[in-house]
């Protein structure tokens, strides 16, 4: 599990871009942090001289295109953390390394940094703006900081890693949690039952011994009291139906029982943990974890897992828990795709009818008066061979007007917008087409990676079985 984000490196005003590249380079690869230099990688760089050499690539961008820089951005860093005791650093950095050269394509130089320090091992991979060939520079373009974190959880689902399980905005937590409040009148319920213990004969002692507490008292239709701390006065009767003037009289006077201290707050009844629900993602996950020095090794060696991280992530992004829902989508949108392919198809077949009956309609036009002519000849055959061709045109018209449903020959003017309107419908079938065939594929994809993966689980399971069995008899 890695939470990664992408950070511009400006240059801070007065300081060269020489000394600010070395600031921030010296702070990722502080020996203290990195082990004294041992999980340090790079690629296309000295990381003893990188401030000097991404500095120099600059100067000669400036040379070759003598283009200014438009802003101060000098360089640009990526932050992988990850999941505390998941991963070791040697892997951390190897999987830092492989997440700088896939998300720069290996176009700039840049350094990686694991730190050790904390908890948590995190990556500084900090590369240059400017690319190796010093023509072009990196642009931090539109959502470039989801995409990076995509490619993250590919990367780490690939190492065997779990990546961040998508939360609704509902079910997010507060990082910080605050201790409960206590209320003035919970002060004030506490410092009456301290009085009350001290058995006063009547009320009007019980609020000489709040007096003596710091209290102040003010009489009235309903008697009220104000702490040190208050701003205002509280009655007697908000704090409660044990705390009413007339109870505590009760109490005083031995006619009721004094409340009890579990009674003047109410308790606040914790929700019981929910047991997990089967999640086909987090399961895979650990099983990954589980087997990834035996035999998830092995298989990953013989398997696509680029494909099988991207087939695992994109059951998290549309919220697929369980192998029934996956079924049931892949099923839906197979049976989407068929429906609009035949819907294509219909209108294809119906726009292909009518250019061909367009077209006898239009022949028939052209070639009713050779017709006519041939007709009054005594359909002659000297006429018919020298007009062979138009009476050939006019009898194919009249033969397939004939065929038609209700023997009515259509308008033109019809025939056109009715092609017009069959094309539209086609072209609005055809774009949802394209996107469920490539959903379907992703589906039926991602279906068939979950298949192949609990398949060769139950052979590692196997194999570790008959491991556990030599070990005993030996």
């Amino acid at each position: 599990m890695a939470a990664t984000k992408l950070i511009a490196m400006h240059q801070n005003k007065g300081r060269s871009v020489m000394r600010c590249l070395k600031d921030r380079t010296d702070y990722a690869m502080n020996g203290e942090k990195t082990d004294e230099g041992k999980y340090i990688s790079s690629y296309h760089c000295n990381p003893e001289l990188v401030d000097l050499e991404f500095a120099q690539a600059k100067k000669e961008y400036l040379h070759k295109t003598w283009r200014q820089p438009k802003g101060d951005v000098i360089a640009y860093q990526i932050r992988q953390s990850f999941k505390p005791g998941e991963i070791t650093p040697e892997e951390a950095n190897e999987v830092g390394y492989e997440t700088g050269m896939r998300f720069t394509k290996g176009k700039h130089a840049f350094i990686v940094a694991t730190h050790v320090d904390r908890a948590h091992i995190h990556n500084h991979i900090i590369f240059n703006s400017t690319n190796l060939e010093c023509d072009r520079k990196f642009r931090d373009f539109w959502f470039s900081g989801i995409a990076l974190q995509r490619l993250s959880d590919i990367i780490c689902l690939e190492h065997g890693l779990s990546v961040i399980p998508k939360v609704k905005p509902s079910e997010r937590q507060r990082r910080t949690k605050y201790p409960d409040r206590v209320s003035m009148r919970d002060v004030i319920r506490e410092d009456i039952l301290k009085c009350l213990d001290q058995k006063p004969a009547e009320f009007e002692e019980l609020l000489k011994l709040l007096q003596a507490e710091g209290y102040e008292i003010k009489r009235g239709k309903h008697t009220a009291v104000c702490g040190k701390e208050q701003k205002r006065f509280i009655r007697f009767r908000s704090l409660g139906e044990n705390f009413t003037e007339e109870n505590l009289k009760k109490v005083i006077a031995g006619e009721k029982e004094p409340p009890e201290k579990n009674e003047k707050v109410p308790e606040r009844k914790e929700a019981k943990p929910e047991k997990r629900k089967f999640d086909l993602v987090v399961d895979i996950q650990e099983k990954m974890a589980q087997g990834k020095n035996g035999g998830y090794v092995r298989w990953a060696k013989k398997y696509n897992v680029k494909q099988f991280a991207e087939s695992i992530l994109f059951l998290q992004q549309h919220d697929i828990h369980d192998k029934e829902t996956l079924d049931a989508l892949v099923d839906g949108s197979s049976a989407k795709y068929h429906e609009l392919m035949k819907t294509i198809k219909d209108a294809e077949e119906k726009m292909a009818a009518n250019k061909v009956i367009k077209t006898h309609i239009i022949n028939y036009a052209k070639t009713r008066e050779t017709y006519i002519a041939y007709r009054k000849s005594g359909y002659s055959k000297k006429f018919y061979e020298a007009h062979r061709d138009e009476i050939t045109l006019h009898k194919a018209a009249k033969e397939a007007f004939s065929k038609l449903p209700d023997g009515k020959i259509p308008k033109v003017k019809d025939l056109n917008e009715e092609f017009v309107r069959l094309l539209s419908e086609k072209k609005a079938a055809y774009s949802e087409y394209k996107k469920i065939k490539k959903e379907m594929r992703d589906y039926q994809i991602a279906k068939q990676n979950v298949e192949f993966f609990y398949a060769a689980q139950q052979s590692w399971d196997i194999e570790e079985d008959m491991r556990k069995k030599r070990q005993q008899e030996r």
